[in-house]
């Protein structure tokens, strides 16, 4: 079993920025892959950015390139998405997820194995 804890969601005005975390904790193995997805109400849950924990090479959707950051701490073992030059239309609740055997980068939810209770992030315009 895997479980994951997210933190850093909160209300920004837009512009401003915000750094959420991920902390996994059970069993974890250095081949995980490491997701970010976001839900805003009435819509599906969005690929934001993934990364495997053995590798720095980071993964990123549509909405989050060249605004959005992720990272991650092996020894802390947390993953960080940092969160810059926010837009209202990036409110939505945040989850990290993770999935245990992927070879490719997985861009569906359905894919994931493991999730976050989520942390709601609010930007107002």
């Amino acid at each position: 079993q895997v479980q994951l804890r997210e933190s850093g969601g909160g209300f920004v005005q837009a512009g401003g920025s915000l750094r959420l975390s991920c902390t996994a904790s059970g069993r974890t193995f250095s081949s995980y892959i490491m997701g970010w997805f976001r839900q805003a109400p009435g819509r599906e849950r969005e690929f934001v950015a993934a990364i495997r924990w053995n590798s720095d090479s980071p993964w990123y959707g549509d909405s989050a390139k060249g605004r959005f950051t992720t990272a991650r701490d092996i020894g802390k073992r947390t993953v960080y998405l940092q969160m810059n030059s926010l837009k209202p239309e990036d409110t939505a609740v945040y989850y990290c997820a993770a999935d245990l055997s992927a070879d490719v980068v997985p861009l569906t939810a359905e894919e994931y194995d493991y999730w976050g209770q989520g942390t709601q992030v609010t930007v107002a315009s």
